[in-house]
């Protein structure tokens, strides 16, 4: 950004002919804060796109020119916050950059290569291409993030399916058909309810429970020593004092739940 303070730069919807040059006589530029209408010549950059005005986050909200900069700003953040789904769900209302950002995340699989599906397992996607040449690309399955949150890639493919290079082979925790897929399409009614939505307060049928429409996976790791003591060596055990039987159950002979 400091850098750019020493240059006049136009923007990236600027209107050029066919060589590449500016058409109209004055041109809408930036010079450190101030906005200026400068000649052509003047003109030091361009902008590559007019996208990059805002980030990546901002660029998945719909309508975002009609939404308060506070409110947008919350909305951004939110996005960065949000967990992968059980059952992941493409917007119906999107902008266009839902496919992009997934891509470049490196979390969804693409085909690098025209060819044919010639094996699909639960860990690897295995393509013969055009030349003869097979490739394998390898699934991560129930892997725990820095957040405790769970990826794993699902095959969107099928053995025999003819693919083209830049297709999607695999979606991830937060993908659908290559789509960012951050949320789930629910109908929603804006009123009061007995005070059980009050502020932030939200309501959800019992349907969406049920059909795990919210549900997340999260992964932690626990441990537990056995000590040498004086008295021997500790036990790890699913016994435990004054519990009776039936609470017990689901327990594994280590006290581990099924």
């Amino acid at each position: 950004a400091d850098e750019e303070d020493k240059y006049v730069i136009a923007q990236a919807n600027a209107r050029l002919d066919e060589n590449g040059q500016f058409i109209d006589e004055k041109v809408e530029a930036r010079l450190e804060s101030r906005y200026l209408r400068e000649v052509p010549d003047k003109i030091d950059l361009m902008d590559v796109s007019p996208k990059q005005v805002v980030s990546v986050a901002a660029s998945l909200i719909p309508f975002l020119e009609h939404d308060d900069a506070n409110r947008a700003l919350m909305g951004s953040n939110m996005q960065r916050q949000a967990v992968p789904l059980l059952c992941p769900e493409a917007p119906l209302v999107a902008t266009g950059m839902e496919m992009e950002a997934a891509k470049y995340s490196g979390q969804a699989l693409f085909a690098k290569n025209a060819g044919a599906v010639t094996s699909v397992t639960s860990s690897q996607i295995v393509i013969t291409g055009d030349n003869g040449d097979r490739g394998s690309y390898p699934l991560m399955k129930f892997v725990r993030t820095n957040q405790g949150t769970c990826i794993n890639q699902r095959s969107t493919v099928n053995t025999g399916d003819r693919v083209e290079p830049g297709q999607v082979l695999a979606d991830s925790s937060a993908t659908e058909q290559g789509e960012l897929a951050l949320g789930q399409n629910v109908l929603c009614a804006f009123m009061s309810w007995g005070g059980y939505n009050f502020e932030d307060a939200i309501i959800i049928s019992n349907r969406l429970v049920e059909k795990d429409r919210f549900t997340s996976i999260h992964i932690e790791k626990h441990e537990v020593e056995a000590r040498d003591t004086k008295l021997g060596p500790e036990e790890i055990t699913r016994d435990i004092p004054n519990v009776g039987e039936e609470s017990l159950r689901e327990l594994d002979e280590t006290g581990i739940i099924r």
